[in-house]
């Protein structure tokens, strides 16, 4: 009693293998073994439980079975095979007896009454074995679609993540080509007589071509587009009449033929004879029902482990997308960052520059006021001529002369002042 049994239900082909489970077995040890019994490989075997949830590789493989008697006897395992996409039922029904074969091959022969409870007993365990079999088979592409529905949540889950990371990068991007275009505009005004730089000039038209270039990463309209027929597609899914349950017809003729079981068995046990009729004809409509239902439940299950396909083929691209995106996102905010520190390099270049002219104007003032006393004679009455008055004598045709001489060195030293200022601008923008 203490024995831990699992049954897994191989959804390939229809089948139920058990196994024995070994105490602390791991699940890899389990799928060896199931490798061995279905021919289906441990790397494209998926086990689900009727939740939809895969089992875990990293527990034992006791996490198939439950505790109580349901986990005992009918608790089930869905095997896929991930390499497959496409099932190809309907199965064959499963085997008849040879009791209940014989009817069937003969319903209008006559047996004794006792003969015929056993024979009868047979057939109406024969369909409801046929039900139980559809009733798995529904429950294993159930799990396939709860399966379907953890992956695609996870789907919309990362392209949620995929939409706002590039809205971001959208708003990034839009702000640093405003700023940059509003930037080159205005360098451009003061040009002509503030401070130029060619270098940084080409730096900056360089990262308006990149920021183009990382506009790219933003686009994700054809994922989208891919993502959303995708869930129209699983909506589809979800809605169709073969995605629930269609033993209707199967659980009434089981019902059916219990009802004639009941009524044979009411009958005395005398010497009377009576045919199968009735019974193989219940037995022949729920096989063709199965048949029916079968085809729709894995034509239905196809679509769902296409869907899921899908799925796993979407996953890597939106994390390249997401990868594109963070590199473009941090490559923007580099740039940002290198244009603003350029931007505070050039401030710093302006204020050294006005500071050395405000130097040379007062150092120009301070010069100047000194030989004005030269154009002006000493005179005890406190009345200056003026400079030019005496321009005809001759002794003061000799001063004229060194007034002149005068001016001309304050020119020559205000023009080397100006030399060394138009020295440092130069080197303060060979450092930029």
């Amino acid at each position: 009693l203490f024995l831990q049994i699992v049954h897994i239900l191989n959804m390939t082909s229809a089948k139920i293998i058990s196994f024995l489970l070994r105490p602390e077995e791991s699940l890899h040890s389990l799928q060896t073994r199931i490798e061995g019994e279905t021919g289906i490989s441990t790397g494209n075997q998926e086990l689900l439980l009727e939740t939809g949830i895969c089992l875990d590789p990293r527990k034992p493989a006791s996490q198939c079975v439950i505790d109580g008697v349901r986990g005992w006897d009918s608790y089930m395992v869905y095997l896929f095979d991930k390499s497959k996409t496409v099932y190809d039922g309907p199965f064959a029904s499963r085997s008849l007896s040879d009791c209940v074969n014989y009817i069937v091959q003969d319903s209008k022969i006559q047996l004794p009454i006792p003969q015929l409870r056993k024979v009868w007993a047979e057939a109406v365990h024969y369909v409801i074995g046929l039900k139980e079999d559809y009733s798995r088979l529904f429950q294993g592409q159930r799990a396939a679609m709860l399966s379907l529905l953890r992956y695609n949540a996870n789907l919309i889950k990362m392209k949620n993540n995929m939409v706002s990371a590039s809205q971001q990068l959208k708003a990034k991007l839009e702000f640093f080509r405003q700023s940059i275009r509003l930037d080159l505009e205005r360098y451009s005004d003061q040009m002509a007589y503030g401070i130029s730089s060619e270098k940084m000039l080409k730096a900056w038209k360089e990262m308006e071509e990149k920021a183009s270039q990382c506009a790219q990463a933003e686009d994700i309209g054809y994922l989208d587009e891919q993502i959303m027929a995708l869930h129209t597609e699983i909506v589809e899914l979800q809605k169709s009449p073969y995605a629930r349950r269609q033993g209707e017809v199967m659980e009434s003729l089981e019902q059916r033929a219990i009802d004639l079981y009941k009524q044979l068995k009411t009958r005395p046990p005398d010497h009377a004879y009576s045919d199968s009729t009735d019974m193989v004809k219940i037995i022949v409509q729920t096989v063709q029902s199965q048949d029916r239902v079968l085809k729709e439940l894995f034509g239905h299950l196809s679509k769902l482990l296409g869907c899921k396909q899908k799925i796993i083929d979407l996953l890597p691209k939106i994390e390249v997308a997401l990868n594109n995106i963070k590199e473009a996102d941090n490559s923007v905010m580099q740039m940002q960052g290198k244009r603003q520190r350029e931007i505070w390099h050039l401030l710093k270049i302006a204020c050294t520059q006005s500071s050395s002219r405000s130097l040379v104007s007062s150092s120009l003032e301070g010069t100047a006021s000194a030989p004005a006393a030269t154009w002006l004679p000493h005179s005890s009455s406190g009345n200056a001529p003026h400079p030019l008055s005496s321009v005809g004598a001759p002794e003061d045709g000799e001063s004229f002369v060194h007034v002149i001489e005068e001016n001309m060195n304050y020119l020559q030293l205000f023009n080397s002042i100006l030399q060394e200022v138009r020295q440092e601008q130069n080197n303060s923008m060979m450092v930029s």
